[in-house]
C-alpha cells in the first residue's frame, strides 16, 4: 500500500507507477528542437555557447514544476570533445586511443553506491562480451546547488564510460554502441528486487555525446562548466 508521504508511488527517477487509470507509458514527449552548426567543420566552444542560447530562447517550448526550477529536460548533442577527454581522462587513470577508436557514454547511474556498481558492472560485462573493451570510467564534476527541489530528489549519479572499438569500425562500431546500450537498459530494466530506474544511457557513441538533465535551459548554462 502506497504511503501518505508518497500517495503516487513515485520511483527513484521521479516517475509515478502506474496507479488507477494512469500509466506512465502513455506520456509522450514534445520537444523543442534547435539545430547550429559551422560548415567550415572547426569545432569551436562558441558553438556551444550559441547552442545553450537557443535553448534558452525555446524555454516557453517546455515547463517549469511547482517549485519554479526545475525543468522539464534540456540538453546538448554534441562532437565529442576529443581534446578536453585528453586533459582531463588522464587525472582519472584513463588513457585514450585515437580518435574515432573510441567510444564515449554519458551513463546516469542510482544515486546508491550499491546499486550503481551493480548497474554499471552489467554494463561493462555486455560491453566486454559484444567485443568493445572497456578503458576506464570518468567522474563527470556536478553542481547541484541551483537545481530545483524535484531535480534534486531524483537527481543521479553521473558518469561518462569510454569503450575501446575492438574489431569493428566505422558504421559497424557504432551500430554495436547501440546494441550494447540496449542490451543494458533492458538488463536493468529485468531486475525487479530494485529500483534502479535511475539508470539510463543519455548517449553512446564514437562520434557524439549528449550532456542533459532535468534543467532549463537557462541551468544548463551552470553545469556544463567542466
Amino acid at each position: 500500500m502506497a504511503s501518505m508521504k508518497n500517495p503516487l508511488r513515485i520511483n527513484a527517477s521521479g516517475v509515478p507507477k502506474p496507479t488507477g487509470l494512469y500509466d506512465p507509458k502513455n506520456d509522450h514527449d514534445s520537444c523543442g528542437v534547435g539545430f547550429i552548426a559551422r560548415i567550415d567543420g572547426v569545432s569551436l566552444h562558441a558553438v556551444v555557447e550559441q547552442g545553450i542560447r537557443i535553448l534558452v530562447n525555446l524555454e516557453h517550448r517546455g515547463a517549469l514544476g511547482g517549485d519554479k526550477s526545475t525543468g522539464d529536460g534540456a540538453g546538448l548533442l554534441i562532437e565529442i570533445p576529443d581534446t578536453f577527454f585528453r586533459q582531463v581522462c588522464p587525472g582519472d587513470g584513463l588513457y585514450l586511443p585515437p580518435r574515432g577508436e573510441y567510444a564515449a557514454g554519458m551513463v546516469f547511474l542510482p544515486i546508491d553506491e550499491t546499486l550503481a556498481v551493480r548497474c554499471s558492472g552489467a554494463l561493462e560485462q555486455i560491453a566486454a562480451a559484444e567485443g568493445c573493451p572497456v578503458l576506464g570510467w570518468r567522474e563527470v564534476p556536478v553542481d547541484p546547488s541551483f537545481l530545483g527541489d524535484l531535480s534534486g530528489s531524483t537527481r543521479p549519479r553521473i558518469r561518462q564510460l569510454f569503450l575501446g572499438r575492438g574489431t569493428h569500425e566505422g558504421e559497424a562500431f557504432e551500430r554495436k554502441l547501440y546494441v550494447i546500450r540496449r542490451l543494458a537498459e533492458k538488463k536493468v530494466a529485468s531486475w525487479h528486487d530494485v529500483d534502479a530506474s535511475q539508470f539510463y544511457i543519455s548517449s553512446l557513441s564514437s562520434r557524439t555525446i549528449v550532456y542533459k538533465g532535468l534543467l532549463t535551459g537557462s541551468q544548463l548554462r551552470c553545469s556544463t562548466r567542466t
